[in-house]
């Protein structure tokens, strides 16, 4: 498991301008966000693809078996329009923002494209504790808010994906800070964790 320090390292290491230039709204920052998982790169992520992304940032066995289920499963039938079902159920990136589900934030629009206004509405509504992050409670009060009348489906989803980035990514303090959400929307906070596990196993086997 990523060790609760790990939010503070990312924002020690991150240049605000960079970060947002990554956000550019005409840009389908999802499937940046999604490419990620694509290990080998040619535009499909398999179940055992989403398994070694979510090894790679961190996360245990269990936690990676099960997203690696829960993702595919939910996302390879709606990124694929039109086509026969795969027993292999591969998700297309390309096609990523169809399978967006309800009961969410709002920061991705249609298109997968951020949105600021969303972004800000987070802490605008639920970061009561401090201004730019929130506590587990907060994040459980998002969600609740967030939610639409039987979409089970997207309580489901927004439940599965806040809660691992919350047990992956909180600080010593128990906070999800801004920064570290933003970043990952777009991925780099993908790339970061994966970077950090990886130096930290090489110094332990030096």
């Amino acid at each position: 498991m990523v060790s609760s320090s790990k939010s503070e390292d990312f924002q020690d290491g991150v240049d605000g301008d960079s970060l947002r230039s990554t956000m550019a709204t005409d840009q389908n920052v999802l499937q940046k966000h999604a490419a990620f998982f694509d290990r080998n790169h040619d535009g499909l992520v398999y179940p055992w693809e989403t398994f070694q992304g979510f090894r790679a940032i961190g996360a245990g066995y269990l936690l990676s078996m099960a997203g690696a289920v829960f993702i595919n499963l939910s996302l390879s039938g709606t990124t694929r329009p039109g086509k026969f079902p795969s027993l292999l159920f591969p998700i297309e990136v390309k096609n990523i923002q169809m399978g967006k589900h309800g009961s969410d934030s709002g920061v991705y629009d249609s298109e997968g494209r951020f949105v600021p206004s969303k972004f800000d509405e987070i802490f605008s509504k639920y970061a009561r504790t401090h201004t730019n992050a929130l506590t587990s409670d907060e994040l459980m009060a998002m969600l609740k808010s967030n939610r639409e009348p039987k979409d089970y489906k997207g309580w489901i989803g927004s439940w599965t994906e806040w809660k691992a980035l919350y047990t992956l990514c909180k600080d010593e303090n128990g906070l999800l800070r801004r920064e570290t959400i933003k970043a990952v929307y777009d991925g780099s906070l993908f790339e970061h964790l994966e970077r950090e596990r990886a130096a930290a196993k090489a110094k332990a086997t030096a």
